[in-house]
């Protein structure tokens, strides 16, 4: 956490223009197809504007929101690592979006970038950053893998040749089911209460991690988009779902953040997917490639090293 210099209004200009940028591009991706724009205000303070986009030829649902909302309390979901700023008022914004594609073999993917800034009366505010995007297959691909964690590995390198293992040690253990002991997908980059190193170096990588998602996700979209599947493919797609599901209304900062601080519901749960299911105690056959992504990539690897 940091008690140096900041400049929320440059954080604010970005995060209004990357909410822009990524529209644009995931538009373009659907073929020009546009998103519906919602903008809501927050009866406590602050408001956003929330695009989401549904039914299309790639994207069965995907949502890209902007929000910027102010409380004289923040919720014990920002206070649980840092009880010391208990009662503070606070100020938090940010960009989120969840993609969740129609085809089974292109992944669901999640994007995150957040600026938080609390305050006291007679103290110095207190500011961090926090974000990352994650990856979420049905269907494993090696190469996909590889290059989702090269790209993230590359936006790291700038910043020191520590953060790329310790962030994406951080997203592996945090998109981790306890109650089912299983991993959300195959990871990618995690950060929260981020300041350790200042305020301009700190906004520069969240920028940096912003700017590699559009490179690690379209080429992994352009080449399965178009793969032929039926509807045993759908059904575990839908099966899989679930634990999307289950994660973001159980462990999800974001999520928590959100309904605990009286933010839009609507908007924060624009997160889940159109449709899911649920199965008891349902096992993929070993041999199956639905087998294989548990066997294979649901566990925790060093991608890019295991793949030179």
């Amino acid at each position: 956490m940091g008690i140096t210099q900041h400049d929320i209004d440059a954080v604010e200009t970005w995060l209004r223009r990357l909410h822009d940028g990524l529209t644009r591009q995931l538009s373009q991706l659907e073929d020009g197809k546009d998103f519906r724009a919602d903008a809501w205000e927050r009866p406590a303070g602050g408001g956003g504007e929330s695009r989401v986009l549904e039914d299309g030829n790639l994207f069965e649902k995907a949502g890209v929101n902007f929000s910027l909302v102010h409380g004289e309390k923040l919720p014990p979901s920002a206070t649980a690592r840092r009880p010391k700023l208990a009662g503070r008022a606070f100020r938090a914004m940010g960009v989120s979006m969840v993609l969740h594609p129609r085809n089974p073999y292109v992944p669901t993917t999640h994007g995150n970038w957040r600026f938080f800034v609390a305050e006291s009366a007679g103290q110095d505010p207190v500011w961090w950053f926090g974000g990352g995007f994650d990856l979420t297959p049905y269907y494993g691909f090696h190469e996909d893998v590889v290059h989702w964690h090269r790209t993230a590995r590359s936006a790291c390198e700038p910043f020191g040749l520590e953060v790329y293992p310790r962030f994406k040690k951080w997203c592996d253990e945090y998109f981790y089911l306890r109650h089912r002991d299983e991993r959300r997908g195959v990871g990618g980059l995690f950060y929260d209460d981020l300041s350790e190193w200042g305020f301009t170096k700190c906004f520069e990588f969240s920028r940096a991690v912003a700017d590699a998602f559009i490179p690690a996700y379209r080429p992994i979209v352009e080449r399965r988009r178009h793969i032929p599947y039926g509807d045993r493919e759908r059904d575990f797609q839908a099966y899989r779902r679930g634990r999307y599901v289950e994660f973001n209304l159980v462990y999800d900062r974001g999520t928590l953040f959100g309904l605990q601080s009286g933010g839009r519901t609507e908007s924060i749960l624009m997160s889940l997917p159109p449709m899911v299911r649920w199965r008891y105690d349902w096992q993929p056959e070993p041999g199956t490639p639905e087998h294989g992504l548990y066997a294979e990539y649901l566990q925790p690897r060093e991608w890019v090293r295991d793949s030179k």
